[in-house]
């Protein structure tokens, strides 16, 4: 069995926080960009985002294929920065997991070598794949690290799972949290039953990846009648594309999201700001065009905000959607309030200087 967490590190998981999944940097020629990538961690740490997530969809998962070989040199970029930045706070360090199983286990051993406190584990494209082989793949992931299991919607690669299957998803030693991402209802339910019904129930956090619905997932809590007993569970935080950009405008809303369950008040201004955050998040993720453009829309606003150089993606056809520019202007004018670009312009050349003088 796998280590466990830092005590510090797992009271923030459960107590539920900001992780942005964390974009690729890169040049217009789609070579890595180093120093760029180390200035955006800056801006996640001093956001005070609660830890970051390398490695995953948001960061392109082509970054694995042999032309560019980057998951290994990326995982030790990023973890170098959070360790020399000194922070003295828990940060959580997550590398993402994908593949089949060997992939797989070979990818959790380099995130265990280079430091990485847990696994965001992908069940996307593993079709082939029996639910009880998705479940065996689990199993020897969580030998090697600590599991954030992910419930990927299918648009972006992933595919539906049973109830049974979560629930014996939230059996396994080791998997401490899981991202509800399918961007469904019903299958957010299901986890969060399953989730209930585990004898590991309070051992696990569960998290929002849902980007359509965020204020929404945070606020509620969630109650089931498990064998006569009500049972209750909370979504404690999200790890989420969106939360790649306007981060310490997240980093406040989560904290509102907090007072206000604490209190009882303020649920019906949350509520709207919720509407206008998935607005936002349609035009950031491309929904018109069935999420086609939804790593270039990030890459998008953090080159408006200077954070990158450009939209690009690895691969030269993933590019913005069709009317996608005219639906983030129109978010931008619609929302001001939302972004953090003066955050950003106040700090990103301190943060270029922290980088330069290593």
């Amino acid at each position: 069995m796998a280590k466990g967490l830092d005590r510090d590190i797992l009271n923030l998981l459960r107590t539920g926080t900001v992780i942005p999944a964390c974009p690729l940097a890169i040049t217009k020629d789609r070579v890595f960009d180093e120093f760029t990538q180390r200035v955006l961690l800056h801006y996640y740490l001093e956001a005070k985002a609660g830890g970051i997530a390398v490695g995953v969809h948001t960061t392109q998962f082509n970054i694995r294929d042999a032309k560019h070989n980057l998951y290994e040199r990326l995982l030790g970029v990023v973890h170098d920065e959070i360790i020399s930045s000194n922070i003295q706070r828990p940060f959580i360090k997550i590398a993402g997991v994908c593949g089949e199983t060997e992939q797989a286990r070979k990818e959790a051993m380099t995130a265990e070598k280079i430091g990485y406190d847990m696994v965001l584990l992908s069940m996307g494209g593993l079709n082939s794949y029996t639910e009880y082989e998705i479940l065996e793949r689990t199993k020897r992931i969580a030998d090697i690290m600590p599991v954030f299991g992910f419930y990927l919607q299918p648009n972006a690669g992933g595919r539906r799972f049973s109830y049974e299957f979560w629930k014996k998803f939230a059996d396994i030693e080791g998997v401490l949290a899981i991202k509800t991402a399918p961007f469904n209802r019903y299958d957010t339910l299901d986890v969060l039953r399953a989730v209930c019904s585990s004898n590991r129930c309070e051992e696990i956090s569960i998290y929002t990846g849902n980007d359509d619905n965020i204020v929404a997932d945070l606020l509620t809590t969630y109650k089931f009648n498990i064998n006569g007993h009500v049972i209750e569970k909370e979504i404690c935080g999200g790890l989420l594309g969106h939360w790649a950009v306007w981060t310490s405008k997240a980093v406040e809303l989560l904290e509102k999201i907090k007072k206000a369950k604490e209190t009882g008040a303020g649920f019906e201004d949350l509520l709207r700001l919720g509407t206008q955050i998935t607005d936002c998040n349609a035009a950031f993720f491309d929904v018109n065009n069935n999420f086609f453009g939804c790593i270039p829309g990030i890459n998008e606003i953090l080159a408006r905000q200077g954070l990158l150089k450009g939209n690009w993606c690895l691969d030269e056809k993933e590019i913005l959607g069709e009317g996608q520019m005219e639906e983030i202007d129109r978010v931008y004018m619609s929302y001001p309030e939302l972004n953090d670009d003066k955050f950003i312009a106040d700090n990103i050349e301190k943060w270029k200087e922290i980088v330069r003088v290593k």
